[in-house]
């Protein structure tokens, strides 16, 4: 009776070695994996810190004003271009095409349809003969 229990308990102190061994060696793992995490996130934080330093600089004031004079034509606005509501012209009327097709489709002259008469029986199929 003793050795058996000898052997059951030398048994469950190699099974809980192996379990802190697993336990260790999964800790290490994650431990790893979390510094890998960390290290991504804080090149991924530099990057956006880059790009918002270049956004920055491609909005400055002066750089857009100086880029809008080299490639366009516009011009300050002055106040002797700020009309009011009433002195805008109309727009013209472009018409609605797609309206236009749809009233087309309505207006089919729809008296050419065949109509069956509800008292008529249908005629039964004639089979065909086969050729010799």
């Amino acid at each position: 009776m003793i050795r058996f229990l000898t052997l059951v308990s030398i048994a469950a102190l190699i099974g809980s070695a192996l379990f802190a061994y697993r336990v260790k060696y999964d800790t290490i793992y994650f431990s790893e994996q979390v510094a890998k995490m960390k290290n991504r996130i804080m090149r991924e934080q530099d990057a956006i810190n880059t790009l918002r330093a270049e956004w920055q600089f491609l909005n400055k004031p002066d750089r857009v004003q100086s880029l809008t004079e080299t490639h366009t034509d516009l011009v300050p606005l002055g106040v002797q271009r700020i009309v009011r509501w009433q002195d805008v012209p109309a727009r013209k009327d472009q018409g609605d095409a797609i309206g236009a097709k749809i009233e087309a489709l309505s207006n089919i002259d729809t008296t050419a349809a065949i109509v069956k008469k509800p008292d008529a029986k249908p005629q039964p199929k004639k089979p065909q003969e086969k050729q010799p």
